[in-house]
């Protein structure tokens, strides 16, 4: 059962078509990778699922009361700004010490109630904005390219928290990027976009496809590379 749903969505800006006849859903508890180059028009569908971005035709459907919580690429910070990890997290609505704790125990950011905002490293700063988003108690989780300017191991281990993730809180993932070797290999789909969808279905399908070779070339060989996990590779052999 589809959580939320694009429907033949186009959204213009003057001349210019940032999406046309786009068309996708998301199921409980289903991670979904958008992959596409700068301009594809990734963000602006993610603004769109989440009804800030205004449609010229077609329609987004959400099931009723859908919590959806939201990963920016990134936040600007005043290093001047004396706000701690505890603080933000209570703006602009209060939440007790537990809540807060919870949230940042679930995104891996334990420990950094107290430490100023403007001291925490680029990996610590995009765990507390995911526990931002985990506050809500999400049933859908909106991440947009969440490990922008994170070193290749910082991405590899934030990636795995949101696998983990999808499994303790039940919710679904939607996950944007334009760097290929980020895609998880936990991925249920991936959906390749540029202004329209070139194509989608499993990462293995879309790694193969025409359309996403036409879009991207052959320089990784054609294919995503996908994170394997530890746990993986217990699939691969059976135990003794």
């Amino acid at each position: 059962m589809s959580i939320i749903s694009a429907e033949n969505i186009t959204i213009r800006r003057g001349n210019r078509t940032a999406l046309d006849n786009v068309s996708m859903a998301i199921a409980t508890r289903e991670i979904v990778t958008v992959v596409g180059p700068n301009g594809s028009g990734k963000t602006t569908l993610l603004r769109a699922l989440i009804g800030s971005e205004p449609l010229t035709k077609g329609r987004i459907h959400r099931m009723p009361d859908l919590r959806i919580g939201y990963v920016p690429q990134g936040l600007r910070l005043d290093p001047a700004l004396p706000i701690t990890v505890s603080r933000f997290l209570s703006l602009p609505r209060r939440h007790d010490t537990g809540t807060i704790g919870d949230a940042l125990r679930q995104s891996g950011a334990d420990g950094l109630e107290t430490r100023p905002l403007s001291q925490l490293s680029g990996g610590q700063l995009q765990r507390v904005l995911l526990a931002r988003a985990l506050l809500g108690r999400p049933q859908l989780l909106l991440l947009d390219e969440p490990t922008t300017g994170l070193d290749q191991p910082g991405s590899a281990a934030f990636y795995r928290r949101i696998e983990d993730l999808r499994h303790e809180i039940g919710c679904a993932v939607l996950l944007v990027s334009h760097e290929l070797h980020v895609v998880m290999s936990a991925s249920d789909r991936v959906i390749c976009l540029n202004g329209h969808v070139c194509c989608q279905g499993r990462p293995d399908a879309v790694a193969s496809a025409p359309e996403y070779r036409a879009l991207f070339g052959t320089g990784t060989g054609g294919a995503l590379a996908l994170y394997r996990h530890d746990h993986d590779h217990s699939h691969d052999h059976p135990p003794h």
